[in-house]
Protein backbone atom coordinates (compact mmCIF):
# COMPACT_ATOMS: atom_id res chain seq x y z
CA UNK A 1 0.00 0.00 0.00
CA UNK A 2 2.44 2.41 0.52
CA UNK A 3 3.81 1.95 -3.09
CA UNK A 4 0.02 3.16 -4.12
CA UNK A 5 -1.12 -0.42 -5.13
CA UNK A 6 -4.92 0.17 -4.57
CA UNK A 7 -5.71 -3.00 -4.55
CA UNK A 8 -4.49 -6.55 -3.53
CA UNK A 9 -5.58 -9.42 -4.16
CA UNK A 10 -4.64 -13.05 -1.76
CA UNK A 11 -5.32 -15.95 -3.32
CA UNK A 12 -6.40 -19.08 -2.07
CA UNK A 13 -3.38 -21.00 -3.22
CA UNK A 14 -1.67 -19.28 -0.72
CA UNK A 15 -1.00 -20.82 3.25
CA UNK A 16 -2.94 -18.96 5.37
CA UNK A 17 -4.74 -17.06 2.72
CA UNK A 18 -8.18 -17.28 4.54
CA UNK A 19 -6.51 -16.31 8.10
CA UNK A 20 -4.39 -13.61 5.68
CA UNK A 21 -7.70 -12.10 4.48
CA UNK A 22 -9.48 -11.69 7.58
CA UNK A 23 -6.21 -10.09 9.47
CA UNK A 24 -5.84 -7.56 6.41
CA UNK A 25 -9.97 -6.70 6.31
CA UNK A 26 -9.51 -5.91 10.21
CA UNK A 27 -6.50 -3.67 9.54
CA UNK A 28 -6.93 -0.18 9.71
CA UNK A 29 -4.27 0.79 7.63
CA UNK A 30 -5.44 -0.97 4.81
CA UNK A 31 -8.99 -0.12 5.43
CA UNK A 32 -8.03 3.60 5.21
CA UNK A 33 -4.91 3.05 3.26
CA UNK A 34 -7.29 3.30 -0.13
CA UNK A 35 -6.86 -0.19 -0.97
CA UNK A 36 -9.28 -2.81 -1.64
CA UNK A 37 -8.80 -6.38 -0.37
CA UNK A 38 -9.85 -9.47 -2.08
CA UNK A 39 -9.37 -13.15 -2.63
CA UNK A 40 -8.26 -14.89 -5.55
CA UNK A 41 -8.39 -18.83 -7.31
CA UNK A 42 -11.91 -18.87 -6.05
CA UNK A 43 -13.17 -22.07 -7.25
CA UNK A 44 -16.58 -22.56 -6.20
CA UNK A 45 -19.07 -21.10 -3.74
CA UNK A 46 -18.30 -22.57 -0.64
CA UNK A 47 -14.84 -20.83 -1.12
CA UNK A 48 -16.36 -17.36 -2.35
CA UNK A 49 -18.81 -17.34 1.05
CA UNK A 50 -15.44 -18.23 3.27
CA UNK A 51 -13.79 -15.24 1.47
CA UNK A 52 -16.22 -12.78 1.63
CA UNK A 53 -17.24 -13.43 5.32
CA UNK A 54 -13.19 -13.59 6.03
CA UNK A 55 -13.63 -9.46 4.66
CA UNK A 56 -12.75 -9.86 0.69
CA UNK A 57 -14.23 -7.22 -1.32
CA UNK A 58 -13.83 -8.56 -4.65
CA UNK A 59 -13.37 -12.21 -5.72
CA UNK A 60 -11.13 -13.40 -9.01
CA UNK A 61 -10.95 -16.86 -10.40
CA UNK A 62 -8.79 -18.52 -13.00
CA UNK A 63 -11.91 -19.66 -14.93
CA UNK A 64 -15.95 -18.14 -14.96
CA UNK A 65 -17.98 -20.20 -12.53
CA UNK A 66 -21.89 -19.10 -12.69
CA UNK A 67 -22.54 -20.43 -8.92
CA UNK A 68 -19.41 -18.00 -7.47
CA UNK A 69 -20.56 -15.16 -9.41
CA UNK A 70 -24.70 -15.53 -8.73
CA UNK A 71 -23.02 -15.83 -4.95
CA UNK A 72 -20.94 -12.44 -5.55
CA UNK A 73 -23.79 -10.86 -7.30
CA UNK A 74 -26.54 -11.33 -4.66
CA UNK A 75 -24.04 -10.18 -2.16
CA UNK A 76 -22.63 -6.81 -4.52
CA UNK A 77 -19.12 -8.30 -4.45
CA UNK A 78 -17.18 -7.66 -7.26
CA UNK A 79 -16.79 -10.92 -9.50
CA UNK A 80 -13.54 -10.77 -12.05
CA UNK A 81 -14.01 -14.41 -14.08
CA UNK A 82 -11.18 -15.62 -15.92
CA UNK A 83 -11.21 -16.57 -19.78
CA UNK A 84 -9.23 -16.30 -22.70
CA UNK A 85 -10.45 -16.57 -25.77
CA UNK A 86 -12.81 -14.18 -27.79
CA UNK A 87 -15.83 -16.87 -26.87
CA UNK A 88 -14.59 -16.96 -23.22
CA UNK A 89 -14.38 -13.40 -22.69
CA UNK A 90 -17.75 -12.41 -24.36
CA UNK A 91 -19.68 -15.22 -22.12
CA UNK A 92 -18.04 -14.03 -18.88
CA UNK A 93 -19.26 -10.56 -20.05
CA UNK A 94 -22.69 -11.86 -20.79
CA UNK A 95 -22.87 -13.73 -17.56
CA UNK A 96 -22.54 -10.60 -15.88
CA UNK A 97 -19.27 -9.80 -15.35
CA UNK A 98 -18.00 -6.12 -15.37
CA UNK A 99 -14.48 -6.71 -15.33
CA UNK A 100 -12.83 -10.32 -16.81
CA UNK A 101 -9.64 -11.37 -15.79
CA UNK A 102 -7.38 -12.54 -19.14
CA UNK A 103 -5.44 -15.59 -18.13
CA UNK A 104 -3.03 -16.66 -18.58
CA UNK A 105 -1.80 -13.35 -20.05
CA UNK A 106 1.81 -14.67 -20.68
CA UNK A 107 0.34 -16.60 -23.64
CA UNK A 108 -0.93 -13.89 -25.48
CA UNK A 109 0.53 -10.55 -24.79
CA UNK A 110 -0.68 -6.68 -25.14
CA UNK A 111 -1.50 -6.95 -29.03
CA UNK A 112 -3.79 -10.06 -27.57
CA UNK A 113 -6.06 -7.09 -25.82
CA UNK A 114 -5.87 -4.71 -29.17
CA UNK A 115 -7.19 -7.10 -31.15
CA UNK A 116 -9.86 -8.28 -28.63
CA UNK A 117 -11.00 -4.85 -28.41
CA UNK A 118 -11.44 -4.05 -31.97
CA UNK A 119 -14.61 -6.09 -31.99
CA UNK A 120 -15.68 -6.50 -28.55
CA UNK A 121 -15.04 -3.22 -27.24
CA UNK A 122 -16.85 -2.69 -24.57
CA UNK A 123 -14.95 -5.76 -22.52
CA UNK A 124 -12.70 -4.70 -19.57
CA UNK A 125 -9.98 -6.56 -19.26
CA UNK A 126 -7.82 -7.29 -16.71
CA UNK A 127 -4.46 -9.20 -17.76
CA UNK A 128 -3.09 -12.04 -15.31
CA UNK A 129 -0.48 -14.50 -15.31
CA UNK A 130 2.99 -13.62 -16.04
CA UNK A 131 2.47 -9.47 -16.45
CA UNK A 132 5.90 -8.27 -15.93
CA UNK A 133 6.72 -4.97 -13.95
CA UNK A 134 8.00 -3.46 -16.74
CA UNK A 135 5.35 -4.33 -19.15
CA UNK A 136 2.37 -2.84 -17.39
CA UNK A 137 2.34 0.36 -19.55
CA UNK A 138 2.08 -1.81 -22.58
CA UNK A 139 -1.13 -3.80 -21.09
CA UNK A 140 -2.98 -0.93 -20.33
CA UNK A 141 -2.07 0.96 -24.21
CA UNK A 142 -2.96 -1.73 -25.50
CA UNK A 143 -6.37 -1.07 -23.66
CA UNK A 144 -6.84 -3.23 -20.91
CA UNK A 145 -8.56 -1.55 -17.84
CA UNK A 146 -5.81 -2.81 -15.17
CA UNK A 147 -3.19 -4.91 -14.57
CA UNK A 148 -3.11 -7.95 -11.94
CA UNK A 149 0.89 -8.89 -11.44
CA UNK A 150 1.29 -11.54 -8.57
CA UNK A 151 5.29 -12.79 -8.61
CA UNK A 152 6.83 -10.06 -10.43
CA UNK A 153 5.93 -7.71 -7.27
CA UNK A 154 5.79 -10.09 -4.39
CA UNK A 155 7.99 -13.20 -4.95
CA UNK A 156 8.41 -16.21 -2.27
CA UNK A 157 11.86 -14.65 -1.77
CA UNK A 158 11.25 -11.02 -0.85
CA UNK A 159 8.64 -12.01 1.74
CA UNK A 160 10.74 -14.74 2.89
CA UNK A 161 13.49 -12.39 3.56
CA UNK A 162 10.77 -9.58 4.38
CA UNK A 163 12.59 -7.48 1.74
CA UNK A 164 9.50 -4.56 2.27
CA UNK A 165 11.43 -1.71 0.79
CA UNK A 166 11.73 -3.76 -2.45
CA UNK A 167 8.35 -5.09 -2.40
CA UNK A 168 7.24 -1.02 -2.01
CA UNK A 169 9.83 0.31 -4.53
CA UNK A 170 8.69 -2.30 -7.05
CA UNK A 171 4.84 -1.34 -6.24
CA UNK A 172 5.70 2.41 -6.94
CA UNK A 173 7.36 1.09 -10.54
CA UNK A 174 4.22 -0.63 -11.75
CA UNK A 175 2.09 2.15 -10.05
CA UNK A 176 4.14 5.00 -11.94
CA UNK A 177 4.11 3.09 -15.70
CA UNK A 178 0.28 2.10 -15.54
CA UNK A 179 -0.12 6.14 -14.75
CA UNK A 180 2.64 6.79 -17.63
CA UNK A 181 0.33 4.71 -19.58
CA UNK A 182 -3.08 6.19 -19.08
CA UNK A 183 -1.59 9.69 -19.27
CA UNK A 184 -0.30 8.91 -22.26
CA UNK A 185 -3.84 7.71 -23.54
CA UNK A 186 -5.13 10.60 -22.51
CA UNK A 187 -2.73 12.39 -24.72
CA UNK A 188 -0.83 14.25 -21.45
CA UNK A 189 3.07 13.71 -21.30
CA UNK A 190 4.20 10.29 -20.30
Amino acid sequence: MAGGVTALEITLTTPGALQAIGELAADDDVQTGGCVLGAGTVLDERSAREVIAAGARFVVSPTLDRTVMRYCRDRNVPYLPGALTPTELLEARRAGAHMVKLFPASLVGPRYVREILAPLPFLRLVPSGGVALEGAGDWIRAGAAAVSVGSALVSASLVRDESWAEVTARARALVESVAAARRQLAGAPA
